[in-house]
């Protein structure tokens, strides 16, 4: 099937597509890797009236680190992050870069753009959750800065206002001694996972100082499992604390059944992979290199 007939734009700055999308007004839409839209435009489940396409701005794909911070550019392709010597130094940032889709669609899609679409099943929302992440927003006649946590609203909603877009998203480096994992369970690489769990533990002499737990595609947005959180703080990560928190985010999770898996399979899932995912921050931060990322049907 092949899309409606829809005006094409091609901005040269972010500036010129906030104030074209602006004067467009809601019927049309951003175009950034496309890995979503475009399939919807094909089956008119989407029927935009006109695309504003942001592939040829200049320097809106980058990754930097300054004063530690890393920015990425709204159009940074999630190969680029995978790739990136600068986002390695935050592992959990490479375990969902690397994982995303297969590669045709790695070397699409953004970071922006999915941070934009809000889906509840996307990899980036609990993964940035995890960390102090801040979207920089550029509208028609002003810019602001929000942080993550304010910018998610619901499933494919956002504090985006009409005409404004996605410029850039900054993460701040952890502090000493903490470190990330991100897990997420797959039939297939080019599916969505059935669930996911984005982990940020803080570890002083064996002891847990501060957690972040939170749970993707079993819920409308991520869920943060703050009780699994406290059952870890300020304990020592024994085998017996990690299985209450992993129990503790298995009730927090809210999955709907579907074609990836009943309520009860998604639940058990993710008592599974909060313990993986824990188990994984923990040991890097303790300073070792462990590999984490998509598990696959088989494989867990």
């Amino acid at each position: 099937m092949y899309p409606n007939s829809f005006r094409y734009f091609r901005p040269s700055t972010l500036e010129e597509a906030s104030a074209t999308l602006t004067e467009l007004g809601d019927d049309a839409k951003a175009l950034a890797g496309g890995q979503s839209l475009i399939p919807l435009m094909k089956l008119r489940l989407s029927s935009p009236s006109a695309l504003v396409d942001l592939n040829f701005i200049p320097d809106s794909s980058y990754i930097r680190r300054s004063n530690g911070t890393i920015h990425f550019g709204a159009m940074t392709r999630h190969a680029d992050i995978e790739n990136s010597e600068i986002a390695s130094r935050v592992p959990i940032l490479h375990d969902c870069a690397a994982g995303i889709a297969d590669s045709q669609v790695r070397n699409r899609g953004t970071i922006g753009g999915s941070v934009a679409e809000a889906d509840p099943s996307g990899d980036w929302g609990p993964v940035l959750l995890t960390l102090d992440t801040e979207v920089h927003v550029i509208g028609p006649s002003s810019s602001r800065t929000i942080g993550l946590p304010e910018f998610f609203l619901d499933a494919y909603t956002t504090a985006l206002a009409p005409g404004e877009l996605v410029k850039e998203i900054s993460v701040n480096a952890p502090p000493k001694n903490t470190a990330g994992a991100y897990v997420a369970f797959k039939r297939c690489a080019p599916v969505y996972a059935s669930a996911s769990a984005a982990v940020s533990l803080t570890v002083e002499d064996g002891a847990c100082s501060a957690a972040r737990i939170l749970l993707g595609c079993v819920g409308l947005t991520a869920i943060r499992a703050s009780e699994a959180e406290a059952a870890l703080i300020g304990k020592q990560l024994t085998a017996k604390t990690i299985e209450t928190a992993a129990e503790a985010a298995m009730a927090a999770a809210d999955p709907q059944s579907d074609m990836r898996g009943s309520t009860e399979y998604k639940r058990a899932l993710v008592r599974v992979l909060v313990k993986r995912a824990i188990h994984i921050a923990a040991r890097r931060a303790r300073g070792e290199h462990v590999e984490a990322g998509h598990e696959y049907v088989g494989r867990i």
